[in-house]
């Protein structure tokens, strides 16, 4: 009795460390899309992957948060880079891809199905997923700015994957928050969407200190 007792106190408390070593490892996340994400015209200290890291460290978390982003790319682009930019070893993906495709005018249809491949990639390695959505600007025309705009919610849903509804929340459209290109943020523009999406980023860690439990 006292034999059995001895080890269900020792399996208890392995399971106790095992589960505070999953805590207390660094939860690495990459930050995967375009010039949003890479930080076009600003320096690498203000970047939206640098200063998402630092709030999310701020708030107690453990976590890295390397910068994959590339400017010009569209979301096509993206899944052809996507098995050698994402490392093994990542524990999460914030997947902001799609600006340059609507910019572009390209078909919205070709969009969801690069934008499915990469968040289906990602999961079958194990990786938890956050979709930053985009959305259509008004001079495209209602057709194609709600089939666009459609993409990331119903994509999300269907995965089952976490999603910020808008990665430009509260940005798009204000001019002290954009560069003179009218479409790049300042870096206080960063500073609003790491604010933004910042719940989200915490909910992503939280997923997946729960699957190393």
């Amino acid at each position: 009795m006292a034999a059995l007792a001895l080890f269900t106190f020792a399996s208890g408390l392995a399971a106790s460390v095992s589960a505070a070593a999953a805590e207390a490892r660094t939860v690495r996340i990459v930050a995967f899309g375009d010039s949003l994400t890479a930080g076009y015209g600003l320096p690498a200290s203000a970047a939206f992957p640098t200063r998402l890291e630092a709030a999310l460290k701020a708030k107690g978390l453990d976590v890295s948060v390397e910068n994959a982003g590339v400017s010009g790319e569209t979301a096509a682009q993206g899944l052809a880079r996507l098995d050698w930019s994402i490392r093994e070893g990542t524990d999460a993906v914030i997947v902001e891809l799609g600006a340059n495709d609507m910019l572009r005018g390209l078909n919205p249809a070709a969009t969801r199905t690069a934008l499915t491949q990469i968040v289906q990639r990602l999961k079958g390695r194990g990786i938890t997923v956050l979709l930053a959505g985009m959305r259509a600007a008004p001079n495209l025309g209602r057709p194609y700015q709600e089939t666009f705009d459609a993409i990331f919610p119903e994509l999300a849903a269907a995965e089952g994957v976490l999603l910020y509804p808008f990665f430009l929340d509260g940005v798009a459209g204000e001019r002290t928050m954009v560069q003179p290109d009218g479409l790049h943020p300042t870096a206080e523009g960063v500073r609003r969407i790491v604010a933004g999406i910042l719940p989200k980023a915490e909910e992503l860690v939280a997923q997946v200190q729960d699957k190393g439990r």
